[in-house]
């Protein structure tokens, strides 16, 4: 069976007992600042495990993108080594939030594993944690499997936990037994021995506790089912084949890099590379499809070093060319039917991809010449190993695999510090580990938050009720029209108030389906208006500049896929009072044109002052009236689309003006590359938009005074400066010229002959040392035959420049650096320098008419 099939049949499996089949979410998660990209199927339902926000259904299932590159068991250096680990995979699972619990699970599971995949009985295994008496009388009673078949385990088999506090539960495991001829020799060989010839092949956790500091366990009130089962295992256990990478998932990819390569999979002592390659050309296409980059930081720096360790692995393959980009269009292909995000960045991803690894060969040199440097010093040493801090260095900053650095050191008879290395790898998770937890804990809020309603699009103040107050600077109410910070759009200020009570509010944020008040308290006390009532009330003038710019970010959006292409497609904003920012998918900069052309289709679609309107409709319906999602975006069964009358409409949860005439004038600030394939605008509006005009004509208008010239005539009296400014500098250039052919004729006039040669020593005033300089190359262009040291005295020190005309240096073998250092000698100094041009300096500022003086009698004892 193909895994498309396999995907479909467990979707439609669940479907029909009464599951809403969900999407997959983004890679890149929304509003959780603990990952940074998608690693589980729970990971979209997060808020409901934690009983921060109300399950819309109460059974789902679905196919889950995800992207596993730290942990334990989830090291990117890991895979391809082996034939089971992956950077990139799809989960698939199904959900019970207080619903159906073990029984339901466990009988489902095995009636899709054994009626609907045909998995042969005998060969399937189950765990249950060693307490789970009920789950394991479940098994017995409500399935076929075989006696002694269901074995308990421990907490590290068998006990799933978010966390150190929090939901908890015992899980259930089923293993499909691959055979006999995959045993290995330990004895004790069976489930959950690590020979791999027990695949693990679904895991269904319970979560029934609520753990709290102390560790003690309470029963959750609303229990909740977890599953989750990899489509690759599942895809190679049915196709009967030995791993995964030979599954109809990876098969393509491997077979179009043996095209490109020229080499076997099987055939070649290389097949973690092709491995490596197949796997990490799914990660990229996918996160990149999602909106990742590749970058220096968060989910852009595993990128490029998921990246970076493809291609290398690539030249192990002899490609020393970009070629990984090719193979993106083979995923798509693969895939793009089951997520229609990747045939519609096809394009994108590629470019993406290609731009990356052309970059990553310029820092691969860079790489492999320090490798050189840092080789050669270690040879010269007696310790034969390359430091831990180089090692490190190669691997983070030039994306050198460990491996392959120790294969370069094996090759010079040297070794690694692989014991320090490792230790600077560790630190760095630490840090990156420290980093998460940080932002974690300012991101959750409080364990019991309640659901706030929104009624800001109809309101701006409104009578509510304080339901709760994490601390002094967060109000909770039970409805509020304060927008929360959300897709670009900044949280709304102003003020809480009630009798003797004033809380100002700066920002407003959402944590689950509360909705938080962020601010300070200027008069009176939080706990007077506990459970009482207060007016909320926005800043009318900062909600309504914030809205201008919001519909401006969504006229603009509609003006560059006019002006460049549908290939734009925005993948981040900021929405502000004062300004706005927009960033999109385009591979070069706009020129001014095309800038202009943007700019004035915005302001066209304002001055039509066009109706701005919104409306709830179904996320299918919003889809056949061609309105834009944001891609990434979790979007729910009922939508709220934003149209512009006959311009654009696009999905959307912010506010918006009522009419375009509202934002009353759009001017473009700036147009800059942020990443390869992305592009940023920033903008402003109405007063701001203004402000800018106004300043640039005061800016016009001063320079019309200063110029002399109306405002309309400044270009043409500009153009006539630089004309004229060029002619005068021509001249200048030409009398220097003339000025230093008389300079060096007189030189040569005063110059010395010893011996045939023309010795000048001459002493200069200048300011600079690159007056010396310019003097010296004129003399060697000019003069034949000439050996020439030029002195002044630059900030209080004697300055020496020495130069060789290439005819004595040929001839007689005279170098500069050999005369400086004699001259600079005598006046308490030294000098050194190449065979036609040498610096020196002296300290001694009496003795430089000696040393200069002293010149032909150095040059007689050079000749000698």
């Amino acid at each position: 069976m193909r895994s498309n099939r396999i995907r479909h049949k467990f979707l439609k499996f669940f479907e029909q007992k009464d599951h809403k089949i969900y999407p997959s979410s983004s890679l890149i998660p929304k509003d959780d600042p603990t990952l940074l990209f998608a690693n589980a199927g729970m990971n979209q339902f997060k808020d409901v495990i934690l009983g921060k926000k109300v399950p819309e259904h109460k059974r789902t299932a679905s196919s889950q993108k995800c992207i596993r590159v730290s942990g334990k068991h989830n090291d990117l250096e890991e895979v391809g080594k082996d034939t089971y680990h992956h950077t990139f995979f799809e989960m698939l699972g199904n959900w019970s939030f207080g619903d159906y619990f073990k029984k339901e699970a466990i009988i489902w599971a095995w009636e899709f594993l054994t009626d609907v995949c045909g998995l042969p009985k005998e060969r399937l295994w189950a765990t249950v944690f060693k307490d789970d008496s009920e789950a394991e009388k479940l098994w017995y009673k409500n399935t076929d499997i075989k006696k002694g078949r269901v074995l308990r385990f421990d907490e590290k088999e068998n006990f799933w936990e978010m966390g150190e506090v929090g939901p908890c539960g015992p899980s259930s495991e089923i293993h499909y037994d691959k055979g006999e001829e995959y045993k290995c020799n330990r004895l004790d060989c069976g489930v959950n021995c690590p020979c791999g010839r027990f695949v693990e092949v679904w895991n269904l956790v319970f979560m029934q506790f609520d753990r709290d500091e102390k560790g003690r366990l309470t029963d959750l009130p609303a229990k909740v089912v977890d599953t989750g089962m990899g489509l690759e295992r599942l895809t190679a256990v049915m196709q009967n084949v030995d791993s995964n990478y030979d599954t109809d998932l990876f098969v393509p990819l491997i077979k179009k890099t043996e095209d490109v390569s020229g080499l076997g999979y099987k055939s070649s002592d290389h097949e973690e590379s092709f491995r490596v390659v197949a796997d990490h050309i799914r990660a990229l296409s996918f996160a990149i499809a999602d909106g990742a980059i590749p970058s220096n930081e968060g989910q852009g720096y595993v990128l490029r070093r998921i990246l970076r360790r493809a291609a290398r692995h690539g030249r192990l393959l002899g490609l020393h060319k970009p070629f990984i980009y090719q193979l993106s269009s083979v995923v798509v292909d693969m895939m793009g039917k089951v997520y229609p995000e990747l045939m519609a960045k096809k394009e994108h991803v590629a470019l993406v991809i290609k731009s990356e690894e052309e970059r990553f060969e310029e820092t691969l040199d860079l790489g492999l010449e320090l490798f050189e440097k840092v080789a050669g010093k270690v040879l010269k040493s007696k310790e034969r190993v390359i430091p831990a801090e180089d090692v490190f260095k190669l691997y983070d900053t030039y994306g050198f695999p460990l491996d392959l650095t120790q294969v370069m050191a094996q090759e010079k008879g040297l070794s690694i510090d692989l014991k320090g290395f490792e230790k600077l790898l560790e630190e760095q998770r630490e840090r990156s580990r420290t980093f998460v937890k940080t932002i974690s804990s300012d991101a959750v809020i409080s364990d019991k938050v309640e659901k706030s309603n929104f009624v800001g699009y109809e309101k701006i103040e409104e009578k509510a009720k304080v339901l709760h107050s994490p601390n002094k600077t967060m109000l909770i109410l039970d409805q509020t029209p304060f927008y929360a910070e959300s897709g670009g759009q900044i949280g709304d200020s102003g003020v809480i108030s009630a009798d003797n009570f004033e809380f100002e509010v700066e920002d407003t944020k959402k944590e689950g389906d509360a909705i938080i008040h962020i601010g300070k308290l200027t008069k009176g006390k939080i706990n007077d208006v506990l459970n009482k009532k207060v007016l909320a009330k926005v800043d009318i003038k900062r909600r309504n500049s914030i809205k201008r710019n919001h519909t401006a970010t969504h006229l603009l959006h509609k003006a560059l896929r006019e002006t460049l292409g549908d290939h734009v497609h925005q993948s981040g904003s900021l929405v502000a009072p004062d300004r706005l920012r927009f960033d999109f998918t385009h591979f070069k900069a706009l020129d001014q044109a095309q800038l202009d052309k943007v700019e004035h289709l915005v302001n066209e679609a304002i001055w039509e002052n066009r109706p701005v309107r919104d409306k709830d409709l179904s996320f299918e319906e919003a889809k056949k009236l061609g309105a834009m999602a944001l891609f990434g975006e979790k979007y729910g069964d009922v939508v709220r689309m934003i149209e512009v009358d006959g311009y654009s409409r696009e999905l959307c949860g912010g506010t918006h003006v009522k009419a375009t005439g509202e934002i009353g004038l759009f001017k473009i600030v700036s147009e800059t590359g942020i990443a390869a394939g992305m592009r940023r605008i920033e903008a402003v509006t109405g007063e701001k938009a203004y402000q800018l005009v106004k300043k640039q004509k005061e800016i016009l208008d001063e320079l019309a005074f200063i110029l002399k010239s109306s405002p309309e005539d400044i270009k043409d009296r500009v153009e006539t400066l630089v004309k004229t400014n060029k002619l005068l500098q021509k001249k200048i250039k030409e009398a220097q010229k003339e000025s230093a052919k008389t300079k060096i004729e007189e030189l040569a006039e005063a110059s010395i002959d010893v011996s045939g040669i023309k010795v000048i020593a001459h002493k200069a005033e200048v300011e600079e040392r690159d007056d010396l300089l310019k003097l010296a190359d004129t003399i060697r262009e000019k003069l034949k035959s000439t050996i020439g040291v030029l002195a002044g005295i630059i900030d209080g020190k004697i300055v020496f420049v020495a130069t060789v005309t290439d005819d004595l240096i040929k001839s007689k073998g005279i170098k500069a650096g050999d005369v400086v250092k004699q001259v600079s000698k005598i006046a308490d100094g030294t000098g050194g320098g190449k065979p036609h041009l040498a610096q020196g300096g002296g300290k001694d500022l009496k003795k430089l008419d000696e040393a200069l003086d002293s010149l032909p009698e150095i040059v007689r004892r050079i000749l000698r």
